[in-house]
Formats: structure tokens, sequence, C-alpha cells
């Protein structure tokens, strides 16, 4: 394990061997990250986010309460989860909200997903297995498992296999399910009909 010196790390917060804090990043209590990931310069780690092993969170990232991480997810630079659907600092009457007004919404980030510089996650979404989102991105809705979303807001345009390679859509239009085969590495997606 390697914690640089101006790294801030709550000592109720749980890294796992391997585990590598570049500079000034913050992991605040009861966060868990797990084997072998790399928490990069500036990113921030909010209370008890969860966090898999094999994880690679690059320069500036924010990763707020409710965000559960699960392993060999690779996330780019200045990429933001939320997690406050109605954000708002203070009440109708222009009182100051306080932590009773605020309803925290969940994301999830399935194995192996990839999630692009510059994205932002709204609350509430499932990111699936091996499915990329593209860098600048707004994900408002569950992206399913290799799929491809782009844009703001993000939408399905394509599939992409477990290695991150491009798949060609062969469908006719006809079939409940079709499969894709990768080019470079020969492995098969099976995907359901009329997803795009």
């Amino acid at each position: 394990m390697f914690i640089h010196k101006s790294a801030e790390v709550s000592p109720d917060a749980v890294l796992k061997d391997g585990v590598t804090v570049w500079n000034n990043a913050q992991i605040r209590e009861h966060a868990i990250i797990g084997e072998n990931s790399i928490i990069s310069k500036n990113v921030y780690i909010d209370f008890e986010v969860q966090i898999g092993k094999n994880c690679k969170i690059q320069n500036n990232v924010s990763v707020y309460h409710g965000v559960s991480i699960e392993d060999g997810v690779f996330i780019g630079p200045h990429v933001c989860f939320t997690n406050d659907k109605v954000p708002r600092a203070i009440n109708p009457d222009g009182t100051v909200k306080s932590d009773k007004d605020w309803e925290i919404t969940s994301i999830v980030v399935r194995y192996g997903a990839s999630i692009g510089a510059h994205s932002v996650i709204l609350p509430g979404v499932t990111i699936g297995k091996f499915a990329i989102v593209g860098a600048g991105s707004v994900v408002t809705h569950n992206v399913p498992p290799n799929g491809l979303v782009m844009g703001n807001p993000s939408r399905l345009v394509g599939w992409v296999c477990d290695c991150g390679t491009r798949l060609q859509d062969a469908l006719d239009g006809k079939e409940a399910f079709y499969i894709m085969n990768c080019p470079e590495c020969g492995r098969s997606i099976t995907r359901e009909a009329g997803r795009l």
C-alpha cells in the first residue's frame, strides 16, 4: 500500500492490500477501497463509498456518498458522481437546508465498466457490466451491460466487447436476440433486439 503524504485518509476508512493513493486525494470515514485500486491526484471519496478491487480512478474525480463501484472499473479524469435529484441550498422560505432535507440516491457501477473523462453520472443510475460511457456524457438513465453511451443526455449508440472493442450490429430486425462477435478477441456478446 502507498499513501502520498499530502493525501487525507480517514482513520475509519478501509484500504485493502495494494491500494495506491496519490497527491491531495481525500478518502472519508467508512469508505472501502478494494485491493490494488489506484486513487489518483485530487480525488474525493465521500463517506461510506464502496470501491472494488483493481479499479483505476483518475485525477480530480468526485465520488459522493451513495456510490458503489464494483471490481475492475475505470473512471476517467474529472468525472463527477452526484447523489441528490433535487439539489437546493435553501428552502422556499429562504432558510438553509439541512441533512434531514437530503434524500440520498444511489449509483452503481458494475464490474469492468469504463467512464470517460468529464462525464457526470446522475443519481439513481446503474452502469452495466463492461459498459462504456463516452467522454463528456451526462448519464441520466441506466446503461445496459456492454452498452456504449454518449452525449448530453447520453443515449445508447452501440455495443462493446468485454475487451473494449466496438461491435458491429448485424441484426436484420427479426430476431428477439442477436449475437455479435468481437473481431479483436473473438468473444461473443448476446443482446436483446431493439435496444438502439
